[in-house]
């Protein structure tokens, strides 16, 4: 499904206006909210397909607020931050399970790009789903395309959507090199993903399957990108 209805949670009213007009030139219905209580109660009473997220939020900050929101809800959230000396606000947004990340020197212009960018990637995400009617296994590392979940024998893996996507991309091609342009082509599907993301998406998902010692691993090949080793252990 499209994106119909952004939320934007940002305290400051002239960054809120500007990125509303260049959204709905797009189409997009626009939400605001200044702080995270105005944000949570925006998020019970409407249908939002996406939010875009300030980190330094009066009150509650926005790390906090989008840990609450991934409880309930997988939404995409994309952070906003006027931080860009340190990529330390950044992996911790996508730790939480953030979407994206954008500084606030981004332009207008670029912020919706990246808005569309999630949007396509969410709407392939849904399409596989549907379409392909499967279930893949290497060892005891069970994948349900069906269900979009994992085992490890009898035992269930929780994933993200963008977790689930890169090990089903990983598992199809067991034993290739994959790039990181690959991957971010097969998974991302934009031109605004870099190899930071990847990186940081990649490291989360091997901490989940890192204590079964029953299924393949996912081996660093440096400066270019992952593989999939079915004869690696631990």
């Amino acid at each position: 499904m499209p994106f119909r209805n952004i939320l934007i949670v940002d305290d400051h009213i002239e960054i809120i206006q500007l990125m509303t007009d260049f959204l709905e030139i797009e189409n997009y219905k626009v939400y605001s909210a200044k702080n995270a209580e105005e944000a949570e109660t925006l998020l019970c009473q409407r249908t939002i397909d996406c939010i875009i997220l300030d980190i330094m939020l009066p009150g509650t900050d926005g790390f906090t607020l989008c840990k609450r929101i991934r409880k309930e809800s997988e939404v995409p959230i994309l952070f906003l931050s006027a931080n860009h000396q340190t990529d330390a606000d950044k992996i911790r947004g996508l730790m939480l399970g953030a979407d994206d990340y954008i500084v606030k020197t981004a332009s207008p212009s670029e912020i919706v790009a990246r808005v569309k960018a999630v949007e396509r990637r969410i709407a392939i995400h849904s399409r596989k789903a549907i379409d392909v009617q499967r279930v893949i296994s290497i060892d005891q590392l069970k994948l349900n395309l069906d269900t979009r979940s994992v085992r490890v024998g009898q035992q269930a893996v929780e994933l993200t959507t963008i977790e689930f996507d890169l090990l089903y991309y990983f598992m199809e091609n067991e034993g290739i090199v994959l790039t990181y342009e690959q991957i971010i082509d097969k998974i991302w599907n934009d031109d605004v993903t870099g190899f930071h993301n990847v990186r940081v998406h990649v490291a989360k998902l091997r901490e989940k399957i890192a204590p079964f010692d029953t299924i393949p691993k996912i081996k660093t090949i440096r400066s270019v990108g992952y593989q999939l080793q079915k004869g690696m252990r631990g």
